[in-house]
């Protein structure tokens, strides 16, 4: 082992126990938490901010020169404003609670999600499903798995026989976009899946359960950590215009890396 992987080892490991965690604080804020709502069907919890706390009190402890981005010390910025300095920093990026208005309804589609952005790549990917008990875990060179388990994409080798996941945005306007992306797609795939959680869609697409995903509104705590997990499983991701992939945009398509194409290809064909 090189000493670049015996470092993204050691930052994987205590981004597990991180995650772990913050997991545990969700479980223990369920069902007792209280809510506000931040804009129509876009909620905020007791249990975010109590599990980015743990995450980020856990990853700076051990790694007091690295940088923090949460999604709860985000709340009302661009994007744009969300992208950390190009100096070689490392920067953990989190999501504390993915799949809010799940877990607000109790729903079992939520998640902790940690990446880490290093030397503009998605180095590090955890993703924690505390109701479902699964850990997808993940780093540069040294493959993803799901409960200690090697995970890889599936081998659908076509758009007509894929499952592919969305997500839509909590804003009503900016879902419009979506909605006839949704059109397009669903005359391609064999179905089409809403989960309500970007994480868990990106970490399905890695073990196989889903073939591709898309969407035009996410941040970068949102897919930073599930595309380290796709990518490390023989999977790709890019922009929705087909370049390099970028989690300080809002658009992305990933995919068993066998469908990419054709998905970015339904995604510019209006539908007759």
């Amino acid at each position: 082992m090189n000493s670049t992987q015996h470092n993204l080892t050691e930052y994987l490991r205590v981004a597990i126990e991180a995650a772990q965690l913050g997991a545990a604080q969700l479980e223990q804020w369920r069902k007792k938490f209280q809510v506000r709502e931040k804009a129509r069907a876009d909620l905020v919890t007791d249990a975010d901010n109590a599990s980015q706390e743990v995450i980020k009190s856990h990853l700076l402890k051990n790694f007091p020169e690295h940088r923090f981005l949460g999604e709860e010390e985000c709340v009302g910025k661009k994007i744009e404003e969300t992208r950390p300095p190009n100096d070689g920093t490392p920067v953990w990026v989190v999501d504390p609670l993915d799949g809010t208005l799940n877990y607000v309804h109790d729903a079992p589609a939520y998640c902790v999600s940690i990446g880490l952005w290093l030397d503009n790549t998605a180095a590090v990917g955890v993703i924690l499903d505390p109701r479902m008990k699964e850990i997808f875990t993940a780093a540069t060179g040294l493959g993803a798995f799901l409960n200690g388990e090697r995970i890889q994409v599936s081998s659908t080798a076509t758009i007509g026989d894929a499952l592919i996941s969305t997500g839509f945005p909590a804003n009503y306007q900016a879902q419009l976009r979506n909605v006839e992306a949704w059109r397009r797609v669903s005359f391609q795939s064999q179905s089409l899946r809403r989960t309500g959680s970007t994480a868990l869609n990106l970490a399905y697409v890695a073990c196989g359960r889903f073939d591709g995903y898309w969407a035009y509104d996410n941040y970068a705590w949102d897919v930073l950590g599930g595309v380290c997990l796709i990518q490390e499983a023989g999977g790709k991701a890019s922009t929705t215009e087909g370049s390099t992939f970028d989690p300080f945009r809002m658009d992305i398509v990933a995919s068993n890396g066998l469908i990419q194409d054709e998905i970015l290809s339904v995604l510019k064909t209006p539908v007759a």
